[in-house]
């Protein structure tokens, strides 16, 4: 990837109903992201009947229905998403989903999406992790919740598994719905990079944009953010997510840090060349001199424009005799 993947996460944000998923993916293809992601699972592969809610979910949703419920009526059936691909296809934006069993992981990876993702939950999944690494495809890791020892043993997993090191792209991210400011700790994210020498980058959860842009600037190669088409629609992710305005002005910051952050040359760049001449000094006289005369600090001084000898040879300049008369203010010439 020459620029950063930006990943709009519809989720379960679509409440099962296949026209507005259908209007999420034209907010994202209208948005500029380079993907869009939903979920798919089968609920009863995912979890028991005992389950209970996070406290995100219980806010949202009540407390009344068990983890369980709530998952059956927010996640669409998989033969769905292939309809869903197939109008992605049509919107030229790349679709892919996350898979959170392996029934529904076969199903996607049959469906022919370029790579995975693994979501925080699924990081000590052994045997989920092992079918993703045998897929061989590049690879989101997302590692919320996680500690540095347990990313490098699902790491480990993958590669045991046949997954390169190089298609990997480990997410730092926070579980939390919304993420509160304090415990975002993107730098994290650099501690990531450095220890197990992969790219990164950041699946955010907070609420508005400006995490996801200071992740780019320092160094996220990929941004996950979940997106809405209101904030105050039912389900449990919505208000964690962004409304469409919001998710453009995202994609539009990225873009804008992404070409601010250049090279790690330094230059003077095209657009400001022109101001060197104007910008700079040269050696003036700082009085009228005469032929004969000796340069020294007394009647030289450094003016605007820099069009003449830099102030940075001073030192070779004065004690030298004056080649001519100079008036005050005019380009020394030796």
């Amino acid at each position: 990837m020459n620029k950063v993947f930006i990943i709009a996460e519809v989720g379960v944000n679509h409440n099962a109903d296949l026209d507005l998923a259908y209007e999420l993916i034209d907010v994202a293809m209208s948005a500029g992201v380079d993907a869009v992601k939903f979920q798919a699972a089968i609920p009863e592969l995912v979890s028991t009947n005992y389950a209970e809610k996070a406290e995100y979910q219980k806010n949202s949703e009540g407390e009344s229905e068990s983890q369980l419920d709530m998952i059956r009526k927010l996640h669409f059936q998989l033969k769905t998403y292939a309809l869903l691909k197939k109008y992605c296809e049509d919107k030229n934006i790349v679709f892919f989903a996350t898979a959170f069993d392996l029934i529904s992981l076969e199903y996607i990876e049959k469906l022919g999406q370029p790579f995975h993702k693994i979501p925080s939950g699924e990081i000590t999944n052994l045997p989920y992790l092992r079918r993703i690494g045998a897929y061989g495809k590049p690879t989101f890791l997302s590692t919320g919740m996680a500690t540095l020892k347990e990313i490098g043993e699902a790491l480990d997993v993958l590669l045991s598994a046949g997954l390169p090191l190089e298609k990997i792209t480990v997410l730092h991210c926070n579980t939390a719905y919304p993420t509160p400011m304090s415990d975002v700790n993107l730098n994290a994210m650099l501690s990531i990079r450095n220890q197990f020498n992969v790219e990164i980058g950041y699946s955010d959860h907070t609420v508005g944009i400006e995490v996801p842009i200071a992740a780019v600037a320092m160094g996220a190669k990929v941004i996950e953010k979940h997106f809405t088409l209101d904030k105050e629609m039912v389900g449990p992710d919505h208000k964690a997510s962004l409304e469409p305005d919001e998710l453009k002005a995202m994609v539009v910051a990225i873009r804008n840090i992404e070409s601010a952050l250049g090279t790690t040359d330094k230059h003077a760049s095209t657009s400001e060349t022109k101001n060197i001449n104007i910008a700079r000094r040269s050696i003036v006289a700082a009085c009228d001199i005469q032929k004969g005369e000796m340069f020294s600090d007394l009647n030289l001084i450094a003016k605007r424009p820099g069009t003449g000898i830099s102030p940075m040879q001073w030192d070779d300049v004065t004690g030298c005799k004056s080649p001519r008369n100079f008036k005050q203010d005019e380009l020394i010439e030796l």
